[in-house]
């Protein structure tokens, strides 16, 4: 007997086993529970480049950091009445305010470390808004934003970035670190003080607001380009913060607090190359330059007005499923016009039995085994219907237009030559003649949808410059800020990158806690142990947060330079990417995904009531075992779904056209954890998980594809179709051939190397292609210093090299 059917008989002696009355209401419950779930919502959630502002700035600090806002306090108030004694901060005209900045940034150059930590600690407390003289969150936020763009303009980002690099350097600090066998917050006080400014700068900066008077504006373009560009230090500030990470990650400095570091790097990335809504404005102006067409439609905004699909049922889900359907007398069809037919399992309960999931999608008894409705005479219960407006919001037809590579029409002609004329004519895509009309309708059609990436016209032009690299003439290269970033980063990029996965591994939920991995603990842990129940609970709460705000970051962080960077030069985009691929990203980002995926998404690691600026401004309630537990109302996580996302994201960036990165998704066993995470009722993760299994369909066999059919119907109403593409059937690729895999990566490196050699490495050209100088008398006429001991001993070369090596004279002229 299978284990389904082992599993029935183990369910229907429990049913047996309760009280008649009792039964029933059992399976009532059952019945309900499962006809029910397509009542379940879809998560209200709306992606874009960052959270909610106070979202953002409360993940900034943990909650073991909770003391410190009044001893900043402190630190500012101290100062202030000194020199201004029975004022207040808000009650200044803009010259004092002005004033009262300069002089502490002046006390930031005073040699004593101490002095300079409590000046810090009174510019930190500035930027924080003042709060002790605020009556609401609100106000908060109006003092943050006109402090911030004051000391900016007072010149503090400079100060701040030196007083950094300063501290990056300290190696008395590293050294004390490195010796110590457990590493708290007091470790990184300097570092922290310092980094937090820069980063509440950065972020308050960044964001506009309707308000912002015309000097602001002024004041952020100027600092966005500062940012971007190598003013402070020689470099920009992302490379500088990409080596603390680097130096992190070495073991040199233990004692870095890498959230911080992590966060502003993030949103300094995000704000001088620009968000998702600037890259869509970019890809279209790049495209008009270009001279091709328009894209067929705003992605960003297909994506949101999408709506989820109802997750694939488990295999507890069937089984009750067909006992149901045995005790049902009328039979009736049904006509599929979406997923939520199929919505017999509840996304949001909790699912252990993953080994057994994978176990039956290994053995091609997928989760889905049930047959299509339309290939059945039995009856599937009716949808639930859902209220007009829902229905009139869904979109018509198919979300995406359809998409045709050059390359795809160029085979479909040689087929159709080959099978029709019996010759090919190789590149030529126009002549037609002898074949029939149908194939001349099929090229028509093909070419109405033919799209030319950015990318295409890049490595044509590349190509062009490696065959005529003196006749080509020069490049024009536009120094923008994604320029500007790649060659900053990319002498040090493969450690960049194995640096970043490195932490990512150790935020992650499903890792474990090893001897060799490094501590991403160091700026959470507090120096004294909790000693209560309570106190535990709170710190496993905050350890929790700052690991799911770390993988947050570097999502972001990952995905911005990937799609800057594609946009920027595709050799750049391919450089990062193959070097993420060779540091295990794929099978990393699978790892993170083979969790209880909505567990994670609605997890409830925050205490609201010690986020900020909530915490500075009211009092603190009383906090109990059952209130940390219980956690906030919210229905998901925000951070957490975005990072989800993220990682889907990226892996869709590595895997896009290349086969043999598509077969480590099938090798590793991707697609039963890709199918757990189609669970979670979103839109877009939904849409970027069906993308990952419809490029490996065609590689995981028949049997899966007839039991995973809801799948496959999903893959069809959301995915972009690219006609010709026979993903839904198991035809071999002719470029998917195993023994090409390790080719395709070797010639897409060399691609990349000589990209980087002709762009990038000026000081070694290839002495061929220098130009030569064949003029006779230019050459004789060319002065060259010999050496001293040369003119002294020219006789003996000549005798030497000369007179007593005989010349063939006749040889020499043919």
């Amino acid at each position: 007997m299978d284990g389904v059917g082992l599993c029935a008989n183990n369910k229907q002696k429990q049913n047996q086993m309760l009280p008649n009355k009792m039964r029933g209401e059992f399976t009532r419950n059952q019945r309900k529970d499962s006809e029910g779930l397509s009542e379940a919502p879809d998560l209200e959630f709306e992606y874009s480049d960052a959270d909610k502002w106070t979202a953002e700035l409360s993940e900034l600090y943990s909650y073991t950091e909770g003391p410190e806002f009044l001893l900043n306090r402190k630190c500012f108030e101290e100062d202030f009445h000194t020199h201004l004694p029975d004022q207040k901060w808000t009650e200044l005209d803009s010259v004092q305010r002005r004033a009262h900045a300069m002089r502490l940034l002046d006390g930031l150059e005073v040699i004593g470390r101490e002095r300079r930590l409590k000046v810090a600690r009174a510019i930190l407390y500035m930027a924080q808004g003042t709060f002790g003289e605020c009556s609401s969150e609100l106000e908060v936020q109006h003092w943050m934003r006109y402090n911030v763009f004051l000391l900016l303009d007072v010149g503090a980002f400079t100060a701040l970035v030196e007083l950094l690099n300063m501290e990056i350097d300290n190696s008395a600090a590293c050294s004390s670190a490195v010796r110590k066998p457990a590493i708290s917050l007091a470790d990184s006080t300097d570092l922290r003080v310092l980094l937090n400014i820069m980063y509440l700068m950065v972020e308050t900066i960044q964001r506009e607001e309707p308000t912002d008077s015309p000097e602001w504006r002024t004041i952020r373009e100027t600092f966005k380009s500062e940012l971007g560009s190598p003013l402070y230090n020689h470099e920009p500030v992302s490379v500088m913060l990409f080596g603390m990470v680097t130096k992190f990650c070495s073991g040199h400095a233990p004692h870095f607090p890498m959230k911080k570091v992590l966060l502003l790097l993030w949103k300094t990335i995000l704000f001088t190359l620009g968000g998702f809504e600037q890259l869509q404005s970019c890809k279209i102006s790049r495209r008009a330059a270009l001279g091709l067409p328009p894209l067929p439609e705003d992605s960003i905004r297909v994506v949101r007005s999408m709506r989820a699909a109802s997750p694939p049922a488990s295999a507890s889900d069937l089984i009750e499923q067909q006992q149901r359907r045995a005790r049902r007398e009328h039979k009736a069809l049904i006509k599929q016009d979406n997923l939520d037919t199929f919505n017999e399992k509840d996304p949001y309960k909790a699912d252990d039995s993953h080994e057994d999931e994978e176990e039956n999608d290994d053995n091609d008894n997928s989760l889905e085994a049930e047959p299509f409705p339309l290939e059945r005479d039995e009856v599937m219960p009716p949808p639930i219907p859902h209220p007009p407006t829902e229905r009139m919001c869904f979109p018509k037809g198919l979300p995406w237009a359809p998409k045709v590579r050059e390359k795809d029409i160029e085979s479909f002609l040689e087929s159709s030559r080959s099978k029709f004329i019996g010759y090919t004519l190789g590149n030529d895509t126009d002549t037609v003649v002898g074949l029939p009309r149908p194939i001349h309708e099929s090229i028509k059609t093909l070419k109405q949808h033919k799209y030319v990436s950015i990318a295409e016209v890049q490595i044509a032009k590349e190509e062009e410059f490696q065959k005529t690299p003196l006749s080509g003439g020069e490049e024009e290269l536009e120094l923008c800020a994604t320029e500007l970033l790649y060659q900053g980063i990319l002498p040090s990029l493969p450690q960049y990158m194995i640096a970043l996965l490195k932490i990512l591994l150790a935020a992650a939920p499903t890792s474990k806690a090893k001897t060799d991995s490094i501590n991403i603990l160091a700026d959470v842990l507090p120096e004294e142990m909790p000693t209560t129940v309570l106190q535990s609970m709170k710190l496993g709460v905050d350890v929790n947060r700052h690991k799911e705000i770390i993988v947050k970051a570097i999502s972001a962080i990952l995905l911005l330079l990937l799609k800057h960077f594609k946009l920027n030069h595709v050799y750049q985009f391919e450089y990062m990417a193959q070097h993420l691929v060779f540091a295990n990203c794929i099978p990393l980002i699978l790892k993170f995904f083979n969790q209880n995926i909505m567990s994670y998404i609605t997890a409830k690691n925050s205490i609201s009531a010690l986020d900020f600026p909530h915490c500075v401004i009211h009092e603190l309630p009383e906090l109990t075992a059952e209130s940390l537990e219980a956690g906030d109302n919210n229905q998901f996580c925000w951070r957490n779904l975005f990072s989800c996302i993220n990682l889907l994201r990226i892996l869709n960036k590595l895997t896009k056209w290349k086969h043999s990165r598509t077969m480590m998704l099938v090798v590793f066993k991707s697609a039963p954890i890709l199918k757990r995470a189609l669970k979670v009722k979103q839109a877009m993760m939904q849409l970027y998980v069906l993308k990952l299994l419809k490029v490996q369909t065609k590689y995981l066999g028949r049997q899966w594809r007839k039991s995973n059919m809801k799948t496959m119907s999903a893959i069809y109403q959301k995915v972009r179709h690219r006609l010709n593409d026979d993903w839904a059937y198991g035809n071999a690729d002719l470029d998917a051939r195993p023994w090409d895999f390790q080719a395709e990566e070797c010639a897409l490196r060399a691609n990349i190397e000589r990209f980087n050699s002709r762009r990038y490495d000026k000081n070694q050209s290839n002495p061929e292609f220098l130009p030569v100088d064949n003029c006779l008398q230019s050459v004789l006429g060319q002065r060259i210093d010999l050496p001293e001991d040369f003119q002294m001993n020219y006789d003996l070369w000549l005798e030497r090299e000369v007179f007593s090596k005989p010349i063939s004279w006749e040889e020499l002229l043919q």
